[in-house]
């Protein structure tokens, strides 16, 4: 059974770098047309796709965020990284990494984390 856990900060300042990394456990993130995203759902709004890591290694970007957000993968580790630069409190929301099933971005997913709060304040 394929798992995701999201971790790292609970809190970040303004003008700060967030980074939050996935474990995947149950499943190699290189599997064949294995897609890997980043989404994010901010109190009372709906679900927002930032970005997805390719099993090839393949990067796509939300282009509303594409200039702050960057998306890597430790394969030894089975892991995929979000950063987010220059943060402010608009980023607070709930950060999800999911496993793609309809297509990047589709948010339609095999799998999904339970998800991690972050708080943008100083």
């Amino acid at each position: 059974q394929v798992q995701l856990r999201e971790s790292g900060p609970a809190l970040v300042k303004p003008s700060q770098t967030l980074s939050l990394t996935c474990t995947v456990s149950g499943g190699s993130i290189t599997c064949n047309d294995c897609y890997w995203s980043w989404i994010r759902q901010p109190p009372g709004k709906g679900l927002e796709w930032m970005g997805t890591i390719g099993y090839s290694g393949s990067i796509y970007y939300s282009p509303a965020l594409k200039s702050r957000t960057s998306i890597f993968r430790d394969t030894s580790k089975n892991q995929f990284t979000l950063q987010l630069s220059s943060v402010t409190p608009e980023d607070a929301a709930v950060y999800y990494c999911a496993r793609e099933r309809g297509g990047v971005g589709s948010f339609e997913f095999y799998y999904r984390g339970q998800g991690t709060q972050v708080t943008v304040s100083s």
